[in-house]
């Protein structure tokens, strides 16, 4: 498996030979795949056994040979070499706890400050939400929000071209965006109607200089509970183009593959109302799915079975899972994501929506879990319910990007961090940074 050197000696032959630009195209994005998973695992045996000893302590060949039989410690095979996941050993840390210690686990968790603020803040959510659950409790934002691409990364005088997140207008729980700067006074808004919502910019390179893109922006974000009560269930009307939009298999992270529909209706198991089989499969995640750093998505043909598979997965993964079996259940379900915004918590997010005939699109973020509490209100508010700290930039998968990019992206499928080309080809991650300064005007 992983054998990268053979398919770069083929790309470089088909670079002389080949003048077809469609057999070109699908050959740099075979190796720029390539390239994305030898940047995914970067330790060889030496430096794995390093950072297990730092991170891990004592082990001994044969729990280290069980890790490896499981996949807790992941590694492929790359030419030849065995060579192990960069968060392989986080990873194997995380997974430990979830499914051995899960008491310590627990009790850790409870007394996290992030989670005690989370939980406030959801409880007095539920509390402002009765009777029409309506969005509450606004907060302020300010992003100022920088990408800045490597040196000469780019030959000099070549334009860059750049696509940075913003904020939705179009969303009830997001309003009053306003865009307060950007480094590139020609700067171009993505429609509302595109299914990533971005301000795109170009600058030129110059030699042995950083090119640096730069937005600042405000809006206010909202939370939103509804009340399992509250909530109508209607039966969906199938002929609408909603439900067939929403109900429809978006392959290939969208699928509903022989271990896909096994496991929904397993977990379903004969349940008829959308908002139970919701609940069951909700519960679920949190009692068997923890949380686990990703692969990067490009490089993953089909998430949901790698996440049936291994009994891991980030937030986006396991949202991918959890439409995936919905979908199947005939329940229609959309795609939201952006960023996670609590002071000092930031981070890249994704969560989804699913539709109630009678009530409409009601938030739901599968990886978040259920809350330590013994008020059932706040224990499974994710299940209905979304805080204010969000930023909401996509409302789907997979989409053009505005202005349309010409390569690769080097997220496929969401659109979170940025994305970033020239003539000559995509500039992946590992090409640029970026960073997110946020404050809050409550």
């Amino acid at each position: 498996m992983g054998n990268f050197l053979a398919m770069d000696s083929v790309a470089d032959l088909l670079r002389l030979s080949c003048t077809d630009p469609n057999t070109l195209r699908k050959s740099d994005s075979l190796r720029q795949i390539a390239d994305r998973i030898e940047l995914d695992f970067p330790y060889g045996e030496t430096e794995i056994a390093d950072n297990l000893k730092k991170k891990i302590g004592k082990y001994s060949n044969e729990e280290k040979d069980l890790w490896e039989k499981t996949n807790w410690l992941e590694s492929r095979i790359i030419n030849g070499e065995k060579r192990y996941f960069s968060r392989a050993v986080s990873n194997l840390a995380l997974l430990k706890s979830f499914h051995l210690d899960r008491p310590g686990r627990d009790t850790l968790i409870s007394h996290d400050p992030e989670i005690l603020f989370r939980k406030k803040h959801t409880g007095e959510i539920i509390r402002h939400s009765e009777p029409d659950n309506k969005p509450v409790l606004p907060v302020k934002i300010t992003v100022n929000y920088t990408l800045t691409v490597d040196p000469d990364a780019v030959p000099e005088g070549k334009t860059v071209r750049c696509w940075l997140p913003y904020p939705r207008s179009d969303r009830e729980r997001q309003k009053e965006v306003r865009l307060l700067s950007a480094s590139d006074e020609k700067y171009i808004l993505s429609p509302d109607s595109a299914n990533h919502m971005t301000i795109y910019m170009e600058s030129k390179a110059l030699r042995g200089k950083p090119v640096v893109f730069n937005v600042k922006y405000s809006y206010q974000s909202s939370g939103q509970y509804f009340n399992p009560l509250s909530i109508k269930y209607l039966p969906y009307q199938t002929d609408k183009e909603l439900y067939r939009k929403y109900t429809m298999e978006q392959p290939p992270q969208i699928n509903f593959s022989d271990r896909v529909r096994k496991l929904a209706d397993s977990i379903a198991a004969g349940e008829t109302e959308p908002y139970r089989i919701v609940r069951k499969m909700y519960s679920w995640f949190s009692n068997n799915i923890p949380w686990a750093g990703a692969l990067e998505y490009s490089t993953m043909p089909d998430i949901p079975g790698y996440v049936i598979r291994n009994r891991r997965g980030d937030c986006g993964m396991q949202t991918f899972l959890l439409m995936s079996m919905l979908r199947y259940k005939g329940i229609p379900v959309r795609w939201q994501s952006g960023w996670m915004m609590p002071p000092g918590a930031e981070n890249l997010h994704d969560w989804c929506e699913v539709y109630y005939e009678g009530t409409g699109w009601v938030p739901v973020d599968v990886s978040y879990g259920l809350q330590y509490s013994d008020n059932p209100g706040i224990k499974e508010f994710y299940i209905t319910g979304i805080d204010s700290y969000r930023l909401i930039v996509n409302d789907g998968i997979s989409g053009r990007l505005f202005p349309a990019k010409k390569f690769m992206r080097s997220e496929p499928f969401d659109f979170q961090r940025g994305e970033v080309e020239w003539e000559g080809g995509n500039l992946y991650f590992d090409k640029w940074d970026y960073n997110m300064k946020i404050t809050y005007n409550q």
